[in-house]
């Protein structure tokens, strides 16, 4: 789950992180408030989305005007923000952060992530910031510096002061440094992170370090036992991966017009890497899981069929967990059930794979039965006319 960047800054304020003075508004005359209530002759008007890339996008605005403010809000609310991790067609804004503007010296980046490699919290540091820390990463690597925290030691003041000396900090500000990295790692164990990245961390003009920016996500399944749960912006997800997650669906919407349903996230990336093979485009990736029910089976094709770019729905079940007579039944109800009106390609194999492909050919439905992967793919591009 993914917080807006005021929420964010409200979580960094209660561990120690300094962070700009800021309110959020979700009306234009709400901003020009706030802007007064902050004070000051300069103000940021920054857009709430869950994407980064703000600024280039326009999403991130400096005035030194009130009238501006307004302006300015009036215009972002309401709108669709595209920037370059945003979805095709934008992400809504729906309210926007007055923070009172920084006299800035000096712009570093500071993140952390659940580093798989090592099992264990990494930081990362770069003087790079303000930048795409994925393009300082691909470009100039060695302008990065890390250190992963052993849970049983938890952080250590070693670890902080090399971090300090590698930003080129002094002795002032790497004693702050120390203070919020010790303030994140408390955050990212408390909270369940998974990700939280400062960028720009700032140094200003008094020498003292702030927060400018700040991203925070969380790891879904922690989610349980966190009161933050309940600051989740629904409107800024995908409606489909939305409903699919409340029935324990994996799903992510493609551009595609080939349908894919699929148990087992490596059968489901093979069968949209055949599909593209084969000279179509896959419409999503959907792992029913395991455990499939026939109940599972028709919330996903409710799921695929809001979708109005599919044009056809491959199902490629293997029964190991799950019967393949039982799928079949999941299928043929769903389809009456649902009303679907787009071909259905069927490769089942495993378990009863007889059984249910007996299943599918006697159900009186238009259900296009295939013997193999390679099968279904070709039948299904053939049945969206080889389109790309």
């Amino acid at each position: 789950m993914n917080l807006h960047e005021y929420q964010a800054k409200q979580l960094f304020a209660e561990y120690g992180i300094p962070v700009q003075d800021g309110l959020v508004a979700h009306t234009a005359e709400e901003a020009v408030k706030n802007a007064k209530a902050l004070g000051g002759d300069a103000w940021l008007v920054k857009a709430q989305v869950h994407a980064g890339g703000r600024g280039k996008a326009g999403g991130v605005k400096f005035t030194k005007d009130l009238a501006d403010v307004e302006k300015i809000t009036r215009n972002l609310i309401g709108s669709q923000l595209i920037t370059k991790q945003s979805a095709p067609d934008g992400q809504p804004v729906n309210c926007v952060l007055i923070a009172a503007a920084a006299d800035i010296a000096k712009e570093l980046y500071l993140g952390a992530v659940v580093d798989r490699g090592s099992r264990q919290i990494t930081f990362m540091g770069s003087l790079a910031g303000g930048m795409d820390i994925e393009e300082v990463a691909a470009n100039t690597p060695e302008k990065i510096v890390t250190f992963s925290i052993e849970p049983g030691l938890g952080i250590q003041e070693h670890q902080c002061r090399e971090m300090g000396f590698a930003l080129g900090l002094e002795a002032s500000q790497r004693a702050e440094l120390q203070k919020i990295l010790k303030g994140l790692y408390l955050l990212f164990n408390e909270k369940d992170l998974s990700l939280v990245e400062i960028n720009p961390l700032a140094i200003l003009e008094d020498d003292s370090l702030c927060a400018i920016d700040a991203k925070i996500t969380i790891d879904d399944n922690a989610l349980y036992r966190q009161e933050v749960a309940a600051w989740r912006d629904a409107s800024q997800e995908d409606e489909k991966e939305r409903k699919a997650a409340e029935f324990e669906l994996n799903y992510v919407t493609l551009d595609g017009n080939i349908a894919c349903m699929v148990n087992g996230a490596g059968l489901a990336m093979a069968t949209m890497d055949i599909i593209k093979l084969s000279g179509a485009n896959p419409a999503n990736f959907l792992d029913v899981g395991g455990g499939t029910t026939a109940a599972r089976v028709a919330e996903a094709f409710k799921i695929i069929v809001s979708d109005s770019n599919v044009e056809a729905i491959l199902v490629n079940i293997f029964g190991g967990i799950v019967r393949c007579d039982l799928i079949a039944e999941g299928i043929i109800s769903a389809v009456k059930d649902v009303g679907v009106k787009v071909p259905v390609i069927v490769r089942l194999e495993g378990t009863k794979v007889n059984e249910g492909k007996e299943m599918l050919a006697q159900s009186g439905l238009a259900i296009i039965s295939a013997e193999n992967l390679a099968d279904a793919a070709e039948k299904a591009v053939s049945a969206v006319g080889g389109k790309k």
